[in-house]
């Protein structure tokens, strides 16, 4: 899935130097820059929609939260404590 995510950045990014290129070489004359731009908003789209999809499947996992990060360190060291006292 990540492969996915990055092939869909690398197609944006090649997209806007598209577009970049023909809006300096067409001077605005045709649509080839509206429709690079066109592609570019397309395909983040799709990657904001793969995002979602994936983590809501399970293929990602969010970072959890400090709070959750500090509280779990918390009850390991809890636990360790009693294991050295027992």
């Amino acid at each position: 899935m990540k492969i996915v995510i990055l092939v869909l950045l690398g197609l944006i990014v090649l997209s806007l130097f598209s577009a970049l290129f023909t809006l300096v070489k067409d001077k605005g004359q045709t649509n080839r820059t509206v429709n690079a731009l066109t592609i570019r908003v397309l395909l983040s789209l799709a990657l904001v929609i793969v995002l979602v999809v994936s983590t809501k499947m399970g293929y990602l996992k969010k970072n959890p939260h400090p709070a959750v990060v500090d509280h779990i360190s918390e009850q390991i060291k809890s636990k360790q404590e009693q294991q050295q006292q027992n």
